[in-house]
């Protein structure tokens, strides 16, 4: 095979010549020649992992030589194996606000459902246990960082509870409120990723979903859940965290990730927009931004975070977040003497709060802010949506979620950080809220049938009339008639159809984000440059 065999030269060549310092690369290829292509590069000596079932191999190459073999025929992309953290920062009404008890009194509880949990590790914690403090709910456990599994940073277990918690330290005699996952009866996979200071690698990710997918059938695994992330920088088909997610999709597995806690950077002028992480900037995933309840259980007068990760997706301008859903402080389990723990002693809740009768600060639960949480929501729902028919793709069950999504008005206003007394704009539009707020009963009662797939669109701006367009795939479920309608997005007229997704009011007034220096200006979204790919490759964490 000619192009097996032009790779096979250029990889003996990248093997044999060292041109400066190597690192470590992810490579892809395109679907038809990756079997052979895999082949030669086994046989190069320069693999150092191989993800086949994601569609990549770990390589060790200096920058020419990763040059080199990403302009072979059939590679797909070359790309640097960089750093993701988990996504939170430092009254548990996120499940009420969005259904939880009614979906509960049905009960659904994700009974059968597996959820692979792609994190810091999973505290075997009793809320994730069974009857009589037995029965673990953890399944598999596998720790792609070269350790035990153990959650030593926190992150995982908080996650995993928001999905998964069955409020076994909060329910009894004297207790007032019982923390609860939406899917307390799933099967979790504890798939470790990231370190004690919550950092990993590309490869890792990638490592787990390989794994993900091969386990899928031996137990049920339905859904993967991702709070976790790293600025773009690359398009999303160059993007290997993108593509192995992809394939995560492609095998029936639903991927919810986290939008991202930059929208308070507004370093190039874009007030936050533009700063969705990879891998929520894929068209396919179900990419989850975060709403603050303000302690209430009514999503009526729920708000935008002003740290949650705004759309376009830099470079391929996909609209991002798909839908949003509680994640300022929400309250989840607590994983003892672990870095989050210890660091942010103030989120331990008051004993009180659940146990009238006693004083001091919990060893339970704790609260923890970010798209992190907002993420789990979601996931717990498409368990749930999943244990209630078996049947649904992927695709299926992120259209009926955007669908039945509560439909949020068009809302400006300014957010104040109580700590540090700095206020942020928040916008409820399209490329902050997406579809709108997660409604799992709603989305439990949906049974609209659909066929195609649910890729979210891209948008795109015309200079010449300062209007914005949403761009569709062939053969996907927003069709003319469906979600979002065929008229543009801002300009004199109003926007959305006045049926489904969006509502029926104009999203922007003409002079919220749209202008000559900001979102659509030369040098920043649209141009040569994006704030998120200007960014590093460690992500910080969200604020409360």
């Amino acid at each position: 095979m000619k192009v097996a065999r032009t790779l096979a030269s250029a990889i003996a060549l990248a093997a044999g010549v060292t041109l400066g310092a190597q690192q470590e690369y992810l490579a892809g290829f395109e679907p038809k020649l990756a079997p052979k292509l895999l082949r030669h590069v086994r046989a190069s000596g320069v693999v150092l992992a191989e993800y086949r079932h994601a569609g990549s191999v770990l390589v060790r190459l200096s920058p020419a030589q990763a040059a080199r073999l990403a302009a072979m025929p059939g590679v797909s992309y070359v790309a640097p194996n960089q750093a993701v953290r988990g996504l939170a920062a430092a009254r548990d009404y996120g499940y009420e606000s969005v259904g939880g008890p009614k979906a509960r009194s049905y009960g659904w509880t994700g009974k059968n459902i597996g959820v692979a949990v792609i994190d810091s590790g999973i505290f075997d914690h009793n809320d994730l246990k069974g009857t009589g403090f037995g029965n673990n709910r953890i399944v598999y456990t596998e720790d792609f960082t070269g350790g035990d599994g153990k959650d030593n940073f926190g992150h995982g277990t908080l996650v995993a509870g928001i999905i998964a918690g069955n409020g076994k330290e909060s329910t009894g005699q004297g207790y007032t409120h019982t923390f609860r996952g939406l899917a307390p009866d799933v099967k979790l996979l504890n798939l470790k990723v990231l370190n004690s200071n919550g950092i990993g690698v590309d490869s890792a990710v990638i490592a787990a979903i390989n794994r993900a997918i091969q386990l899928r059938k031996r137990y049920n695994i339905r859904v993967i859940n991702l709070s976790i992330g790293r600025p773009v920088s690359a398009g999303y088909r160059q993007d290997p965290l993108c593509q192995a997610v992809e394939a995560a999709w492609n095998s029936g597995i639903a991927v919810v990730a986290a939008a991202g806690n930059m929208g308070r950077d507004n370093s190039f002028g874009t007030h936050g927009y533009a700063t969705i992480t990879s891998p929520g900037n894929d068209p396919k995933v179900i990419t989850v931004g975060a709403f603050n309840t303000v302690g209430t259980t009514s999503p009526s007068d729920d708000i935008l975070t002003s740290y949650s990760s705004k759309g376009p997706a830099a470079i391929d301008h996909i609209v991002k977040p798909d839908l949003v859903a509680p994640g300022n402080n929400i309250v989840g389990l607590l994983a003892s003497n672990t870095t989050i723990s210890d660091y942010y002693t103030a989120n331990r809740i008051p004993f009180s709060l659940y146990y009238p009768s006693s004083s001091g600060l919990s060893d339970k639960y704790y609260r923890l802010s970010g798209t992190s949480m907002a993420a789990p929501m979601v996931t717990g729902a498409v368990a749930l949506m999943l244990q209630k028919q078996p049947s649904l793709t992927p695709d299926q069950v992120k259209a009926r979620l955007m669908r039945t999504a509560l439909k949020l008005g068009p809302q400006q206003g300014t957010v104040t950080d109580a700590a540090t007394g700095v206020s942020y704009r928040v916008n409820h539009d399209i490329f902050s809220v997406g579809a709108g707020y997660l409604d799992v009963p709603a989305a439990l009662a949906d049974t609209t049938p659909t066929t195609l797939a649910a890729t979210s669109p891209s948008a795109t701006y015309d200079a010449s009339t300062g209007a914005v367009s949403l761009v569709f795939g062939t053969n996907v479920v927003w069709g003319t008639n469906v979600v979002w309608g065929t008229n543009v997005v801002w300009g004199t007229n109003v926007v959305w159809g006045t049926n489904v997704v969006w509502g029926t009011n104009v999203v922007w007034g003409t002079n919220v984000v749209w202008g000559t220096n900001v979102v659509w200006g030369t040098n920043v979204v649209w141009g040569a440059s994006n704030p998120a790919a200007s960014t590093g490759n460690i992500l910080i964490f969200g604020d409360m």
